[in-house]
């Protein structure tokens, strides 16, 4: 009758994916991430041919291979970010298992290339180190049983996710791969701590990580041998560290130029685990604080964006995602300048490294979904019984 007098009413399309896309993600943190990438493969160009020349390989192989896996990387945070929070739990759940399964089988089928730690797959063209697509999968199925916990007659989610978590760290800590292992508990920590945990609990849990950390000192050789090497008060000029603390200390403020940096023909990981080292020698300070503010700006806007989430489950995986991306960069970075001891890690989107390209496409898209603007009230609003 309504229709016979007024007429019927339109029905308006639903908003084209893309153009929605754009309108919720957070364009800042994706354009820092790009420019991430960018200085990466700037780096490459100088800290790469010296590796390749010794191993007989095109002046450029590792350059064009970052740029493969990059573009890789890219496409998954993209699509990945275009998804629905339920949808990226659900892949996450299935690449977690996977991740898992994977891990336990390193010490079966792995191989350590002469590093002394279990941590890849050689797959002949390439390798693949299952712990980093581990931590994304991780921290939203974490996220996902912390946030079922605080439901009425919710599972014990947080039970669950503390044994989750303390399975994995003994898993990476056997590789041996602390890093990893001290990066995954910090994730779990963050969200415990965010979901409302007692402080007691966490201090507790903290005494138990220093325990650990006695017990692997005194039964680890390959973890005792680098915990001696960060406490000694002098450093041996002939190390990795050695070689990357003179390079920063020869850089200064502007960098001794394009091309004229020597710490990438004496570094084996020059253009991984101490890439930062090549960008102050050769660009300087000025370099080395434009990526720390870039990492900065999308750990502080994400974190911003998710103090507005009212989904609990969200809002704890954002926060996860965001402060493991941080940590992540700032560990990289602290080895280089010998803040922190030996570790292994690469720097998020800037070192060379087909897995952690990929895995952290992985993780920032899910970030970046997890921050999208949706159609909500504010978490005030809860707060002050406004929105039911």
């Amino acid at each position: 009758m309504t229709e016979m007098v007024y007429g019927s009413v339109p029905v308006r399309n639903a908003e084209p994916v893309l153009p929605k896309w754009w309108r919720t993600i957070d364009t800042w943190s994706m354009s820092c991430i790009l420019i991430l990438f960018g200085i990466g493969l700037l780096l490459g160009f100088a800290a790469s041919p010296p590796l390749a020349s010794k191993t007989g390989l095109p002046p450029f192989h590792y350059v064009e291979r970052q740029a493969l896996f990059g573009g890789l990387a890219l496409i998954a945070m993209f699509l990945t970010s275009m998804m629905s929070p339920h949808l990226v739990r659900r892949l996450a759940v299935i690449g977690f298992i996977g991740a898992l399964i994977a891990l336990m089988g390193l010490p079966f089928f792995g191989t350590d290339f002469g590093k002394g730690a279990m941590r890849w797959y050689s797959l002949g063209f390439a390798s693949v180190q299952p712990s980093e697509f581990l931590k994304p999968g991780f921290i939203v199925v974490a996220a996902w049983m912390l946030a079922a916990g605080q439901e009425i007659n919710g599972p014990p989610g947080r039970l669950w996710s503390l044994i989750l978590a303390v399975f994995i760290v003994l898993l990476l800590a056997f590789q041996p791969d602390f890093g990893q292992a001290a990066l995954v508990l910090f994730g779990w920590g963050v969200m415990y701590f965010v979901a409302g945990a007692p402080m007691v609990l966490l201090v507790a849990i903290a005494g138990l990580v220093v325990l650990g950390g006695s017990f692997a000192y005194n039964n680890s050789e390959h973890f005792a041998r680098r915990i001696d090497g960060f406490l000694t008060p002098e450093v041996d000029p002939r190390t990795q560290l050695g070689y990357a603390t003179n390079a920063i200390q020869e850089g200064g403020f502007f960098g001794v130029g394009v091309g004229g940096g020597e710490v990438k023909w004496s570094l084996p990981d020059a253009h991984t685990d101490f890439i930062i080292a090549v960008a102050a020698e050769e660009y300087g300070l000025v370099l080395v604080l434009c990526i720390i503010l870039l990492y900065t700006s999308v750990v502080v806007r994400s974190l911003l964006r998710l103090m507005r989430e009212r989904d609990p489950f969200i809002r704890l995986a954002g926060t996860g995602l965001a402060c493991i991306f941080g940590v992540q960069a700032l560990i990289n970075m602290g080895v280089a300048v010998r803040l922190l001891p030996a570790k292994g890690m690469t720097l998020p989107f800037v070192s060379y490294g087909g897995s952690s390209l990929i895995a952290g496409g992985i993780a920032v898209g899910m970030l970046l979904a997890f921050t999208r603007t949706r159609p909500q009230g504010e978490i005030g609003d809860i707060l002050r019984g406004r929105v039911r």
